[in-house]
């Protein structure tokens, strides 16, 4: 397969209609989201602007909508899954709120100082993780939150065979203390962090996963490219279930100054 089409083939494995497209659960958005509303000193003028980077299918778009009253821009470079939030916001009742809109986020285009409130779990590592905090800091307005979801080791010393896993698969991941580092120098103030529970990773993300796999696996049983693609996630997901102890996911709450 071509680059093309390793990718149209990510995407039909990441179909749209799955649950989630990352780790992550309600209940840690909300946790999120109560750490904001906590420590904002008092509302802002009129409705929130907030921005979600990375909104995939919106899973976390459609609990900010359920909870916030403000107006929603949910960016990210996949059409499906844009209109896949698009339906979900409307049956939920909030489409009223989002704003769906397609671009990269290492191309945003918008103006500084725009934004009370940006959202972004697991996806700014896109952009760096650095790279993301540094850019968030200049689109929010004076006294606004960044709430970010990033892959950390929990503890040091991980076995081997995880290290060498994430060493290929994501050779930037660092620990919290870093991260806590890296925010500060970007000039924000953190407010808290918490680790996402591994359940965020196998029930609500890894096992409808694996379902996808196993039907793609049927249908794609004599082409070794796509099994070997869909065999490198069956492993990390294995990896995940063996060393869950030793990385995960740690939502960050923090303001701009």
């Amino acid at each position: 397969m071509n680059r093309e089409e390793q990718m149209q083939f990510f995407y039909e494995i990441f179909d749209p209609s799955l649950p989630r497209l990352g780790p992550g659960d309600s209940a840690s958005t909300k946790r999120a989201m109560n750490m904001v509303l906590s420590a904002a000193s008092k509302p802002g003028p009129g409705r929130l602007r907030i921005l979600d980077i990375g909104c995939g299918n919106g899973a976390q778009t459609i609990e900010l909508a359920r909870r916030l009253e403000g107006n929603i821009t949910a960016v990210d470079n996949h059409q499906p899954f844009l209109d896949e939030l698009r339906r979900r916001a409307q049956n939920a009742g909030v489409s009223r709120k989002i704003t769906t809109l397609l671009r990269d986020m290492r191309a945003l285009g918008m103006e500084g100082e725009t934004f009370d409130t940006i959202w972004s779990e697991g996806a700014l590592y896109s952009m760096g993780f650095q790279e993301g905090l540094k850019a968030c800091y200049d689109l929010l307005v004076p006294g606004g939150f960044l709430a970010v979801s990033e892959l950390c080791w929990f503890k040091p010393d991980p076995p081997a065979e995880c290290q060498r896993f994430l060493a290929a698969e994501y050779p930037a991941i660092t620990g919290i203390n870093q991260n806590l580092e890296f925010m500060r120098a970007c000039g924000y103030e953190v407010i808290g962090h918490f680790a996402l529970p591994s359940s965020s990773w196998l029930q609500d993300y890894y096992l409808p996963l694996e379902e996808r796999i196993r039907s793609l696996r049927e249908r794609y049983a004599s082409d070794p490219e796509r099994t070997g693609m869909l065999q490198s996630i069956q492993t990390e997901i294995a990896i995940y279930r063996k060393h869950h102890d030793y990385y995960g996911y740690v939502f960050y709450v923090m303001s701009r100054p």
